[in-house]
This record gives C-alpha cells, sequence and structure tokens, in this order.
C-alpha cells in the first residue's frame, strides 16, 4: 500500500499538469478500495499466522591455552520465521529451511501465547515442512487453490517474524510458472513470482489472495533484484503436507549415478531420430547402486527415460518421484554414439 500513495501524492506534478494537483475523488475511491481489501484480508488471515523461533546445538571446535590442544565444547545457534495454521487442532505449514536441523522449535501466535512445537516432517527439495502444536480449536486458514492464480491478481503477503503482531506487504503476481532451485539441487516447478516484497523472518509465511485464501508460501527473495519474491504454490504445499502428515517424510527415486549435461553430436540425432540437442552425460556411477549394477557407465549419455525425453537433469528429477521406487525403467543412453537400453529398478533416495 506504501507503494501506491506517493504516485497519487507525488508533490512533483507531471509535465503539463498544476503544481497544486489534488486527488480526484476516483483516485480516493480507487485507494480506498485498495485498502478495503488489503485490511480485511490482514483481518482475516494474521490470526493464523505464527512466529516460530528455532535453536540448534553445534558442536564447536578449535585449540586453546598454550599447548594448543583441541578443545571441544557446544554454543546455541537461534533462528527464525514464519507459518500459518491450517488445521484448528494445530498442524503448521513453513519453511524446511526455517526448522531443518533444529533441536527445539518454539511457536508464538498472535495472541501472544507460546508452545513447543513437535516436527512433524520436512521436505527441503520443496522447502516446505509441517510442525504441529498441541492445541485445539485454533484459528485456521483456508488453503486455497493456486491453479486459479492469474499474473496481475493483488497478493498479501503476511508474517509474523516479531510476534503478536503481522508484518504486510501487498503487491502482484508477477510471472507464473517459474523455477526455483532449493537444496539439493532440485528445481520447484511453477513458482509464483511477486513483488509483495518479503521482510526478515517472513519465510514460511502465507501469500493470500484477495479474499484470504492461502495460495502460496513464501520462501525467497532476492534483494539485488528490485524486489522479486518467490512463494511455493499451495498446491504443492497441500500435497506435501499430505504426506509429511502420514508418512512423516517424502519418498523420491535415485539412480545412483552424478551428471552433467552435454551437447549431443547432430549425427547421433539424426541416426536415432532424437528431438533436441541435449543429453545428461553420466559422470560418476555410485557403487552397487541402481546404474551400476544395470550396466551403465561413466559416459554413457542418457537421452530417454522409459518414452520420456531427457536433456537436463531437471528432467531426470522430474521423474524421480515416489511412483518410481522399486518400478522397472528402461534408461535409453548413447555409448560412443551407438544407442542402448537399460533396464534398472529406482531406489529410495537416502533421508538428508
Amino acid at each position: 500500500m506504501n507503494n501506491i500513495l506517493p504516485l497519487a501524492y507525488n508533490s512533483a506534478a507531471p509535465a503539463g499538469a498544476s503544481p497544486d494537483r489534488k486527488p480526484q475523488n476516483g483516485d480516493l475511491e480507487v485507494l480506498d478500495a485498495y485498502s478495503a481489501a488489503v485490511t480485511k484480508v490482514v483481518e482475516l488471515i494474521s490470526p493464523s499466522v505464527v512466529k516460530i523461533d528455532v535453536s540448534h546445538h553445534v558442536t564447536r571446535r578449535g585449540f586453546g591455552g598454550r599447548r594448543r590442544e583441541r578443545v571441544q565444547g557446544s554454543e546455541q545457534v537461534t533462528g527464525s520465521g514464519s507459518g500459518v495454521i491450517f488445521t484448528p487442532d494445530g498442524f503448521i505449514l513453513t519453511n524446511s529451511h526455517v526448522i531443518h536441523g533444529a533441536a527445539s522449535i518454539n511457536v508464538r501466535l498472535a495472541d501472544g501465547r507460546e508452545f513447543k512445537a513437535l516436527l512433524i516432517g520436512d521436505d527441503p527439495y520443496t522447502d516446505l515442512a509441517v510442525i504441529r502444536i498441541t492445541a485445539d480449536d485454533l484459528p485456521s486458514a483456508t488453503l486455497g487453490d493456486s491453479q486459479a492464480i492469474r499474473i496481475g491478481q493483488l497478493v498479501i503477503a503476511v508474517g509474523n517474524p516479531y510476534g503478536f503482531q503481522a508484518t504486510v506487504t501487498a503487491g502482484v503476481v508477477s510471472a507464473l510458472g517459474r523455477s526455483l532451485r532449493v537444496g539439493g539441487g532440485r528445481l520447484i516447478d511453477n513458482v509464483i513470482q511477486t513483488d509483495a516484497a518479503l521482510n526478515p523472518g517472513n519465510s514460511g509465511g502465507p501469500l493470500v489472495n484477495s479474499r484470504g485464501d492461502v495460495i502460496g508460501i513464501n520462501t525467497a527473495a532476492i534483494p539485488w533484484a528490485q524486489g522479486i519474491c518467490f512463494s511455493i504454490p499451495v498446491n504443492t504445499a497441500k500435497l506435501i503436507a499430505s504426506r509429511l502428515i502420514s508418512d512423516g517424510k517424502i519418498s523420491r527415486a535415485y539412480l545412483g549415478i552424478g551428471g552433467q549435461v552435454v551437447d549431443v553430436s547432430r549425427a547421433a540425432l539424426r541416426e536415432h531420430q532424437l528431438p533436441g540437442t541435449r543429453g545428461v552425460m553420466i559422470s560418476q556411477v555410485e557403487y552397487q547402486g541402481p546404474s551400476q549394477r544395470a550396466g551403465l557407465q561413466e559416459g554413457d549419455v542418457i537421452v530417454e527415460f522409459d518414452t520420456h525425453r531427457i536433456e537436463s537433469i531437471d528432467d531426470l528429477h522430474r521423474h524421480l518421484t515416489h511412483e518410481a521406487i522399486g518400478k522397472e525403467t528402461t534408461l535409453t543412453v548413447l555409448r560412443l554414439e551407438k544407442k542402448l537400453f537399460f533396464k534398472l529398478v529406482p531406489l529410495e533416495l537416502p533421508t538428508r
């Protein structure tokens, strides 16, 4: 809202306009409607937005004394973020990077009450986590539908970094379908890009629409890019949350290889009638992993996963979901530009 008021009340009049031009009735009506919409949403969503404080025990190693003997100790490192209650019985959505590896998690509600929280599960690959506090009849937010988002629509980012009161920024959806790389090098697809600024401590808070429905979980800001901010779509959050609540973790498949993107020769592309121009060259094969047992070697270039064309590491990641665990898969590779087929069974990716 603050970024709009100076436009309406700019003391430097535009060329050709009267220096003492006052806001017209139409301008005031627009501003009043905008203010009313933001205020209504904040009143609706802020009771369900919480402050999250975490502490980590860090082992300290070094040398001490004249003999420079090695000494050890531990120290407590603290951090904070935000979250949003999405069930009346205390389940809270936040970012994985807010609580990952925490020794303790404390939650402060908007009304000042404080609770110890239990980690239900977190997923660094989507930067989402679910924690829970023991309480009933809590104010809970409504999770909306991120598929219904449109570029240009009003969005409001809410956090609770200081406790007791929410911090609010408003803006519009700048872009959809963006990709954001998170922990482990994985790519989150269809991330929401917005110009609603994220203040320090707002990570894990909700991004809401003009009805007060949560449409995203705020996760990152690029400070040197003029306020470009990103949120994980709420449809992704709902899927991850349901699986964390039921299983405590998110299972993914892996092949047991390291790889890099390379260009495929034009001759090979023509001979094997491959669309695109790239593949993933295997640079490392894990001992006794699925790929080694199947006969894959360093230098092989993966060009298909079952019938799906592979041109990047991200293409592989998109197919290595929980559904691929234990399911026989055919990898098509080029070895010295010869097309070979290998059947293998992806295993479950170990938990980080």
